[in-house]
């Protein structure tokens, strides 16, 4: 006769929406050449960090994107 699987209990985890910094702070344009808020967006590597990470809205995701973009182009970020 098999015996029944114990059962376990999960804990759930309460997951906080994630807000827009960004429209948070009624940001309307992002100029690329602050260095320092376009780094916040990026890995050390300087990859560009997804929107389920950073929390961004589409509109600022987008923005921040090419404006890292240009600035990697200039030379002032990675």
């Amino acid at each position: 006769m098999p015996r029944p699987a114990p059962t376990r209990k999960r804990k759930r985890k309460v997951v906080r929406k994630k807000v827009c910094r960004l429209c948070e702070n009624r940001v309307v344009a992002i100029d690329f050449k602050d260095v320092e808020l376009l780094r916040r967006y990026q890995t050390e590597k300087g990859k560009i960090l997804p929107r389920r990470i950073t929390g961004n809205c589409a509109k600022h995701q987008k923005m921040l994107s090419a404006r890292i973009k240009r600035a990697r182009n200039l030379s002032l970020v990675l």
